[in-house]
């Protein structure tokens, strides 16, 4: 359950910077943008306001095993592809497995709420490098 939370100068601009761009950045990603907004703001600031916002359900976090987080400005369930070369993630417009969760809580004892589906392989930009 998404948790209701203020929406502070910080907090907006995250989200606006999130919201303007498909390109699932990192925490350090978004530091360098909103800093031009808010100069003085720091990277700890940053990742505790993501933080607040995924569990305010207002964005996403895709961990991927690594280091670095990438996050979502789109908080509707969608799917991802992550290419194995480059490392970037794109957003896939397909509807085929939205009604999952309503298979599994009508076939199984469980109560699905949300899925994650991801594809992995090489983005079409990589292909044509070689």
């Amino acid at each position: 359950m998404a948790k209701k939370t203020r929406m502070t100068k910080q907090r907006k601009a995250i989200l606006k910077i999130l919201k303007n761009t498909k390109i699932h950045p990192t925490a350090d990603w978004i530091y360098e943008k909103v800093r031009a907004e808010i100069p003085n703001i720091s990277l700890g600031t940053v990742y505790r306001n993501l933080n607040v916002l995924a569990e305010s359900g207002k964005i996403k976090v895709l961990d991927y095993g690594s280091n670095h987080s990438r996050y979502d400005g789109n908080p509707e369930q969608h799917y991802h592809f992550r290419c194995e070369k480059c490392g970037r993630v794109y957003d896939l417009e397909l509807d085929f497995g939205l009604n999952l969760n309503k298979k599994i809580n009508s076939e199984t004892g469980f109560i699905a709420n949300s899925h994650r589906l991801e594809f992995h392989g090489i983005c079409p930009e990589c292909q044509q490098k070689n």
